[in-house]
């Protein structure tokens, strides 16, 4: 083994007086900006931030394009096609499902509360959580955000086989129009616990009027240069659909007679005993 005064340290040239002892040989500046390193390798499960916001759908630039829709679908622009204005050719499925999935639980969470809040106070009553509401309001919202507009999609292409003119949205575009007009409806299920009902058909009557505007003033420009008939006919249509969810989920979720409790007058036996000796 060498001893430590044996080792040294080796000095080297500059650069200028290697290059000049070897002029064919291959320098690289580590500083020269062109030069990337795209091939380094990563270590494993590392991806860089970008590409999981893009896997996750959380860029903040999509985040903002979320938020963007979610205000237009609250703050209809008379006159201005939603598609056009926020969408832009650029739809995407992760505010769609989120508020679709946000208003199922809305839906079915307030439904059971405004049942408590009914009854409460009743002896006779007894609270039974009815968790088959999830399951409904999921079957009815998912059913509307996507059987309704593939439905459409279709019709549309149908129309524009015959009719050159019309308007041709795809079907991520049209389930996008859906899934964001139905954002309105969150905070409205939560304000239906209020157990007036009149309050909640005029609250049920401006979610439709916000989220209507919204599907009218986004599919009429689609079929306007359609058959004056055919072009009423659909737009009449999707807004029959979507006065059938509102007032249906209303309907059956809030408004619907409770059978699980027992009337405030039972006739024991004993008293139905009584009632036929005395007579």
């Amino acid at each position: 083994m060498a001893a430590v005064d044996d080792l040294q340290f080796e000095e080297f040239g500059d650069g200028a007086t290697l290059l000049a002892a070897n002029p064919d040989a291959t320098t690289i500046n580590i500083e020269d900006p062109s030069v990337s390193f795209k091939h380094q390798p990563r270590p494993p499960g590392s991806l860089g931030r970008e590409e999981d916001e893009e896997l996750l759908g959380t860029n903040d630039s999509d985040e903002t394009e979320v938020f963007d829709r979610i205000k237009g679908s609250l703050l209809p622009v008379p006159g201005k096609n939603f598609v056009r204005l926020y969408i832009r050719s650029n739809p995407d499925l992760y505010g769609p499902f989120w508020i679709c999935a946000t208003l199922v639980f809305a839906i079915a969470i307030s439904g059971n509360l405004s049942n408590f809040l009914i009854h409460l106070g009743e002896k006779t009553y007894h609270y039974v959580p009815e968790f088959q509401k999830v399951s409904i309001a999921a079957t009815v919202i998912y059913a509307y955000a996507w059987l309704v507009p593939l439905a459409l999609w279709g019709f549309l292409l149908w129309r524009n086989s015959k009719v050159m003119n019309i308007v041709s949205y795809s079907f991520l575009e049209i389930v996008c129009v859906y899934g964001y007009s139905l954002f309105i409806y969150i905070p409205t299920a939560v304000l239906w616990i209020i157990p007036q009902r009149v309050i909640r058909w005029v609250l049920v009557t401006i979610a439709l009027g916000i989220s209507g505007s919204v599907l009218a003033m986004t599919f009429w420009p689609a079929v306007r240069e359609d058959n004056r008939r055919v072009a009423l006919a659909t737009i009449v249509t999707i807004m029959l659909l979507h006065v059938l969810l509102s007032v249906g989920c209303l309907a059956y979720f809030f408004d619907a007679p409770e059978m699980d409790h027992l009337p405030a007058a039972i006739t024991t036996p004993n008293q139905t005993v009584a009632a036929a000796k005395s007579s």
